[in-house]
């Protein structure tokens, strides 16, 4: 086989894996948020054996680990792992890691992280070394629930003998570090059925004075309130925001504040709005033209599979007029291989 047909099926195949991950699969009634769920038939002793069979096989077969790999919950995946290390006696992420390489290496791998360990152990590469990622950071830190944001500084901690909040304040400097740490120490208000609507005026008004209305920026008093109200309480405050400002809160940060900071408001209100619409439209710009991010595609489909990518799905149909099945085959798989690979194109989707 020439060098580019192994390409483009390498190509074909890390589609397929990040196709899957927008399906869902097994008998049961499709999910409302994840789309990675429980495989009904599961034998884990069984798709050890296939694992190593797969592994072993000249040439590696890697549809069959695709296969396993992206039908198993994440609870499924590490019994797999248990009884593939009684079985081949070596760890299974070492034996991928052997067997797997590029794109869909990094992709498997991911797939056997719970949520809060591939977070952690992303935020930990964007802190790495000389210079920050602060756009992983920002996606990251800013989207993640009060929950999300214990379980990422547990683990965290148990991965690096460190703080996370630590590490954060090292790499950031100013409102941006001051945002971002604010959240990290998830001081959130829980949901309430009570409907404070003096707070959601006093709060849209404090948002207003602090910036919009006044000469330069009270970064303080912005920080404050998104990340102490809860979700519910900020979007009443948003819609009441508009009463006091010609501006709503978005066109408002974009006039106040910029840089990173600008980003990160910018990602939190999106977020607080409606945190799958803010995924589908980071899907779509990593997805466009040349420059197209596919680390960031790859972290926002893995982390979020098994979370809410089922109303993902919906919102960037909802919102960019086709699938994201369909959006990512046709960007990562080259035009002549479409009709020779069916799975990659679901037009029900």
């Amino acid at each position: 086989m020439e060098r580019s047909e192994v390409s483009e099926l390498k190509m074909a195949m890390v589609s397929e894996f990040l196709g899957q991950l927008t399906l869902s699969y097994g008998t049961e009634v499709e999910p409302i948020f994840p789309t990675v769920v429980a495989y009904r038939d599961f034998d884990p002793i069984s798709d050890a054996a296939r694992l190593d069979a797969a592994m072993r096989t000249k040439g590696v077969d890697e549809q069959s680990i695709i296969d396993i790999l992206t039908r198993r919950s994440y609870e499924q995946r590490r019994e797999i792992a248990f009884e593939y290390e009684r079985l081949a006696k070596k760890d299974l992420q070492t034996a991928l890691k052997g067997a797997l390489s590029g794109s869909l290496e990094a992709l498997m791998l991911g797939l056997m992280k719970s949520p809060a360990q591939y977070d952690a152990l992303e935020l930990k590469a964007a802190m790495k070394g000389l210079g920050t990622d602060e756009e992983t950071l920002i996606e990251i830190v800013c989207s993640r629930n009060n929950r999300e944001l214990v379980d990422i500084q547990k683990v965290y901690r148990d991965l690096f003998k460190k703080d996370l909040e630590k590490d954060v304040a090292g790499d950031t400097s100013g409102d941006f570090a001051n945002l971002l740490l604010a959240l990290v120490q998830t001081k959130r208000d829980e949901p309430s059925n009570v409907v404070d609507y003096e707070k959601i005026d006093n709060d849209a008004k404090s948002l207003y004075d602090a910036g919009v209305n006044r000469k330069g920026t009270d970064v303080a008093v912005w920080i404050s309130i998104l990340t102490q109200r809860s979700v519910a309480h900020l979007q009443r405050v948003f819609e009441r925001y508009k009463s006091y400002s010609p501006y709503d809160l978005k066109e408002s940060i974009r006039k106040e504040v910029k840089g990173d900071l600008e980003k990160s408001f910018l990602t939190l209100v999106e977020c607080l709005e409606n945190k799958q619409t803010y995924f589908a439209d980071r899907l779509n710009e990593a997805m466009k033209g040349k420059s197209a991010k596919d680390k960031v595609v790859t972290r926002i489909l893995v982390s979020r599979c098994q979370v809410d990518l089922m109303k993902i799905r919906r919102e960037f149909k909802k919102r960019h007029g086709r699938s994201l099945y369909r959006a990512i085959s046709v960007r990562t798989v080259p035009a002549e291989k479409h009709h020779n690979n069916n799975t990659l194109i679901n037009p029900h989707l």
